[in-house]
């Protein structure tokens, strides 16, 4: 059993009495103590690496010092209702202030903060910046009561991140109006271009930076081509994670509402949430993934930004993001508890050409186009790489895995790195060289304009190739091209990931409302065969996933290994902590982990005392629920 720790200082007082943990983790404590010392700060921390802590100490300390409220902005309301009842539930004053409140509440709240007695308080951007709240916030900073500015999700201040909120760019007026206020940024993605805007458009110029690791190392990475993919996924969910809460994100409204019905048909629990829900409708979907065990939400991404359950454990995409920054962002939702995790997605060229075309039909300038369309290139190389997902991911941040090199690979441009946990660390996929196939392609291409002056689509281009005798081939008369057949060594599959890289790589474009294929001026270097073109043989997928099977949240095992009598006691304390839950309105992971409850069954604690020491148990609750465990646990036995 850990020991509780000597406190050595006040923040690690903190940390221990309020929140129950012994250590900080990473670069926690060097942030807590520099911006409780009153200094700026900009915080990069990955999702699941303890980022809200690194605000929410000093809050603590700065308020016990007299200096008054810290301000977090967020501009998400999930985020803040979590929190709050999180924070709540280890006696810190806290409150939100946000359009879920009538009239009546929002002014106790205000009348609360502008008497000194909240520690922290959440609110929008929109809404901070408001003549009301601006004023409120002038009171506070004439008694010396304004402690700290916290901006979280400090991305969307910028329009090279990938979800950038206009209204954030109001708040470098906090600063203006309050120099004397510290102020920190924290986000869990952003690459070295979204930094600069953040540090430019926020004035924090003379902040310090603390900038974490971007990896997670209980996530495991996987990314397979399109075979039929709402089959594809049952099989994933059927032979790896029955059973279990996670995220489907889906680009469209219509695919999210009807992948989310077929998994229900297909016995798996299932809800949809996109925009187009109305509001009440979407409160309640996220209500119930956030209180139950083994639901699955089917999304587009307007789900899940400040959604704080721990023991998600798999992001799947079954339509391919904007960019490696959305990727990470959306995937880091899975396994915040450290616990395994899987982050799934499956990908075509149709997704491709969709992303290319969102891009060039954007309205956007055409300096901001080239910025997006470099981003999907990296997240496309990152999806058709054969060596280690994970090396490429942190690279594309700016980090190395592992922090050394240990040699390149026989092409001399990419580390031989691997991290063990992603697919092609696992199985390494075979690659061919398809320099040829593509020269053949480019060509067909050309035949098509030479004959008829005509463009067509992939398919087309893909059954020529291969020599398939169609309907539209007889048609055009394209039996006749020199190009017909030239390619019927080569698999379909391999064809798609082919025609995939030259669109990646810009040598085709797509036009029209067909996606007919245009050849660029740099197909050029390729023809004359001065570009490789080095690709993996795509993996074959069973075509049948196993019979449908359902499994509740009691008969799932607990995350740490336990034997018969500790999982016993592990399964009592989930059903004592599911009836607190449900009596203080809040989901059942803000009363304990499922890492804590597991850690309680195996070290079976017999006092106050011993149960002080477990991880995740503060002063608060050990005085509130203290008891409670120490029966629980002895019943349970």
């Amino acid at each position: 059993m850990s020991p509780a720790p000597v406190e050595a200082d006040p923040a690690q007082q903190v940390l221990h009495e309020v929140f129950g943990y012994t250590a900080f983790r990473g670069r926690q404590r060097e942030i807590v103590e520099h911006v409780a010392a009153g200094g700026d700060a900009l915080v990069l921390m990955p999702t699941g690496g303890g980022k809200s802590l690194c605000y929410q100490v000093p809050a603590i300390l700065r308020h016990r010092a007299g200096q008054g409220v810290t301000v977090v902005v967020s501009p998400l309301i999930a985020l803040m209702h979590d929190q709050v009842g999180a924070l709540d539930e280890v006696g810190v004053p806290a409150a939100f202030l946000n359009s879920t409140l009538d009239g009546d509440e929002a002014r106790r709240i205000e009348r609360e903060l502008l008497a000194g007695r909240l520690v922290l308080l959440y609110a929008a951007p929109e809404r901070i910046l408001t003549p009301r709240f601006l004023a409120m916030l002038e009171s506070l900073a004439e008694r010396d009561r304004l402690a700290l500015f916290a901006i979280d999700e400090a991305h969307c201040v910028s329009q090279w991140g990938h979800d950038f909120r206009e209204e954030y760019l109001g708040l470098s007026a906090l600063h203006e109006r309050f120099p004397q206020v510290p102020r920190m940024a924290l986000t869990a993605t952003a690459d070295a271009h979204t930094r600069e805007d953040i540090v430019a458009r926020l004035k924090l110029e003379d902040a310090r930076r603390f900038v974490s690791s971007f990896d997670r190392p209980n996530i495991r990475y996987t990314i397979v081509e399109k075979d039929e993919p709402k089959r594809q996924l049952l099989r994933f969910l059927r032979d790896e994670h029955e059973g279990d809460a996670g995220i489907v994100y889906c680009q469209s409204r219509k695919k999210v509402e009807d992948t989310a019905a077929w998994l229900s048909a297909e016995g798996i629990p299932a809800l949809p949430y996109h925009a187009g829900l109305d509001a009440e409708t979407r409160r309640r979907h996220q209500d119930r993934f956030l209180r139950e065990d083994a639901l699955v939400m089917v999304a587009t991404i307007a789900f899940g930004m400040g959604i704080d359950k721990p023991d998600v454990r798999f992001v799947a995409h079954l339509d391919l993001p904007k960019n490696i920054e959305a990727y990470y962002q959306e995937t880091g939702r899975a396994g915040r508890d450290g616990l395994p995790a899987d982050a799934w997605m499956t990908y075509g060229l149709a997704d491709v050409v969709n992303q290319r075309r969102m891009i060039d039909e954007g309205e956007a300038d055409e300096e901001f186009k080239h910025l997006q369309r470099g981003k999907l290139d990296a997240l496309l190389a990152l999806a058709e790489a054969h060596d280690c997902r994970r090396v490429r991911l942190l690279g594309y941040f700016g980090e190395r895995y592992g922090g050394e090199d240990d040699g390149d690979d026989d092409s001399g441009a990419v580390p031989r790195l691997r991290c063990g946990n992603c697919d092609n660390c696992l199985a390494p996929p075979a690659t061919w060289d398809a320099t040829e196939a593509a020269r053949k392609a480019l060509s067909c291409v050309y035949r098509f304009r030479q004959q008829g002056g005509q463009r067509f689509g992939a398919g087309h281009l893909v059954d020529v190739l291969r020599g398939k005798q169609t309907d539209k081939v007889a048609q055009y008369g394209h039996e006749t091209l020199s190009t017909f057949g030239i390619g019927a060594d080569v698999a379909e599959s391999q064809w798609r990931g082919v025609l995939r890289q030259l669109i990646a790589l810009g040598h085709l474009r797509t036009e029209g409302e067909f996606n007919t294929l245009e050849l660029t001026a740099s197909a050029r270097e390729v023809l004359r065969g001065e570009v490789q073109l080095l690709l993996r043989v795509p993996a074959e997928t069973p075509r049948r996933g196993r019979t449908a099977r359902t499994r509740g949240s009691a008969d799932k095992p607990p995350p740490l290994p336990l034997d018969e009598a500790a999982t016993a006691r592990f399964t009592a304390l989930k059903a004592w902590r599911g009836e607190v839950a449900r009596e203080h309105n809040v989901p059942a992971y803000v009363v304990f982990h499922d890492a804590t409850l597991a850690e309680m069954a195996r070290e079976r604690p017999q006092t106050l005392d011993d149960l002080a020491g477990i991880s995740g148990v503060g002063a608060k609750k050990l005085e509130a629920y203290g008891e409670e465990i120490l029966r629980v646990l002895r019943q349970g036995a």
